[in-house]
């Protein structure tokens, strides 16, 4: 892999830390960027993606060279609070965006990022970018927008080696809610679309950047949701009275997000109620109960991951967006292994043996399979009593 100079004038790059630079055609935001560079295999969801805040200061490159072809819809925005309105900072293209064609949009691509201050760039070597990647590791880059084609190179390079990353990186707190709040919208179902349930059993979630499609299959199981912020106290979450606990997903770094979180998964533990963890939350209850976690060379991105469940034996086809992961080697005796990616066989999920206490790391919200990991939140509902 190597930069070029463009043959007309590019109106886009996208610049990595050791200097590399790749030109193409700008859309959306005009600007710069800087972010962790992963790259994504999903053919479908590209809304759902950008919008994800567990993507929050990352550039996704989408290995499927068409993107933005079905255009958007209010409907597939996944961040719950705006303040997680833009979860990814940047987008990479192979092709350039065409007009919209589908029956649910409601908005141009290219109309939809500028509005939500996300910066893409198509016509790059997609391929080549991800099989750095996939050799080297996620770099930082800065992705940068000008319709005037002026770069200045060395200065934008400077930028992504001067930037700290995500190891260390506490960003729960830049994208979940300030304010409890209730939560009763249903999975989108044909004719009716989504629709409002009151239902009698109540957990409470913990926001480090949950999906809506988290909330919404918790109320499709027959749960009520209250959602508070990342930094409420153990004894606040109690005095709730909740029936079960939620640990969402999010961005960065566990260890960092889990110096205040911890403390208070483990009170909820010890208050022996029900729950359930998920992507950074799966991490931070594996690292309440005494395992660690290691940040991932190029992570896992995409809509096409087997993992297994080993209490079923069953292989299910599942999303996942994850650059740190559980060192299964350090998992007390306390607890088992229940998950586990076919890909590179890290661990995917963890129970607390005697308690209903368990957590994965891939999105049983998604659908990629496309309902294969909706048990999850079955079983879950189940154990709340």
């Amino acid at each position: 892999m190597s930069d070029y100079q463009p043959t007309r004038q590019a109106t886009a790059a996208l610049v990595l830390a050791n200097g590399q630079v790749f030109y193409g055609t700008g859309i959306g935001h005009v600007g710069s960027a800087v972010g962790e560079v992963c790259f994504n295999t999903a053919m479908t969801g590209y809304q759902e993606i950008l919008t994800d805040p567990s993507y929050a200061a990352q550039i996704v490159c989408f290995t499927f060279p068409h993107v933005g072809n079905t255009g958007t819809t209010i409907e597939d925005e996944e961040a719950s609070s705006d303040r997680a309105r833009t979860a990814a900072v940047g987008a990479i293209f192979k092709a350039a965006v065409t007009p919209a064609s589908n029956w649910r949009s409601d908005a141009e691509l290219g109309d939809w990022l500028a509005e939500r201050k996300i910066i893409a760039l198509s016509g790059v070597d997609t391929r080549a970018l991800t099989a750095f990647i996939r050799d080297n590791g996620m770099p930082n880059g800065v992705i940068a927008h000008a319709p005037d084609g002026q770069f200045d190179i060395d200065a934008l390079t400077q930028q992504a080696r001067d930037w700290a990353g995500l190891v260390g990186a506490d960003l729960a707190q830049n994208v979940g809610t300030q304010e409890k709040f209730d939560w009763t919208q249903a999975r989108w179902e044909l004719p009716g679309g989504y629709t409002d349930v009151e239902n009698a059993k109540r957990v409470v979630l913990i926001d480090y950047g949950v999906k809506r499609n988290i909330m919404r299959n918790l109320v499709s199981s027959g749960l009520a949701v209250t959602v508070v912020p990342a930094t409420v106290s153990a004894d606040d979450i109690i005095a709730l009275k909740p029936d079960g606990i939620v640990l969402s997903n999010g961005p960065g770094d566990p260890e960092a997000t889990g110096k205040y979180a911890i403390p208070t998964i483990q009170k909820l533990i010890a208050a022996d109620l029900p729950l359930l963890g998920i992507c950074l939350g799966h991490q931070m209850l594996a690292l309440a109960l005494g395992a660690k976690t290691v940040k991932m060379d190029q992570g896992h991105h995409g809509a096409n991951h087997p993992v297994k469940d080993h209490t079923t034996e069953k292989v299910e086809i599942v999303s996942m967006n994850h650059g740190f992961a559980v060192d299964s080697s350090t998992l007390p005796n306390t607890v088992e292994e229940t998950h586990v990616s076919l890909f590179d066989g890290t661990n995917c999920g963890i129970r607390l043996k005697g308690k209903p206490v368990f957590s994965v790391q891939h999105h049983p919200e998604a659908s990629p399979g496309p309902q294969d990991s909706f048990y999850l939140f079955e079983r879950f509902a189940e154990a709340v009593v």
